[in-house]
């Protein structure tokens, strides 16, 4: 993958003041300090984002077309406000692609990204059936669930609207499965 340095800063700030957010929405869940707090977000809720704009960036530049990430320093500020609040609004900023994309390769651009979140979900999921990095994989399984989850909402600019213009059924399978993997916390610990 090509990046330019700037967006190497904004991936960067947008990982850590996202991570921090969490760290904030997080420290009355865990009886841990803050440090460890912030480890477990930067583990989770930070490479959830983190993966998810890189794997948008990754499927663009293999059909050969321009990709950048930029951070949306408004709506990070916004998600450690909320934070407080004891909710989060992220939108931490998006991959913006030019070229002449097509409704298809645009479809599966956008569903790289919630596809790698349901990965992780998925990841984090074994890892905390079998007790290993217990907080960690708790934390990681629910949130990544969650982020797939949203990202699938079909309206707006969200990745969920780009994928159903191109494709209802894999639509409709994805939201499926991250559907399930929420409803699966419900039975987890």
């Amino acid at each position: 993958m090509r990046f330019l340095k700037r967006e190497i800063f904004d991936l960067a700030k947008a990982w850590i003041l996202i991570s921090i957010a969490f760290t904030i929405l997080f420290r009355n869940s865990l009886n841990q300090n803050y440090s460890l707090i912030f480890i477990i977000s930067l583990l989770t809720a930070g490479i959830g984002f983190l993966l998810h704009e890189l794997a948008h960036k990754f499927i663009a530049q293999r059909y050969n077309y321009y990709a950048e990430f930029h951070s949306f320093d408004r709506m990070l500020i916004l998600a450690i406000v909320l934070s407080f609040f004891g909710f989060i609004f992220a939108a931490p900023g998006a991959v913006f692609i030019s070229g002449n994309i097509t409704k298809r390769k645009n479809g599966i651009i956008s569903l790289a990204g919630p596809l790698t979140n349901i990965v992780l979900s998925i990841l984090f999921l074994i890892l905390m059936n079998l007790n290993i990095l217990t907080d960690v994989s708790n934390f990681g399984f629910r949130i990544n669930s969650l982020l797939a989850l949203f990202n699938m909402l079909p309206f707006f600019s969200f990745d969920g609207k780009k994928v159903f213009d191109w494709n209802k059924l894999i639509y409709t399978i994805t939201v499926l499965i991250a559907l399930f993997l929420v409803f699966v916390q419900l039975f987890s610990r």
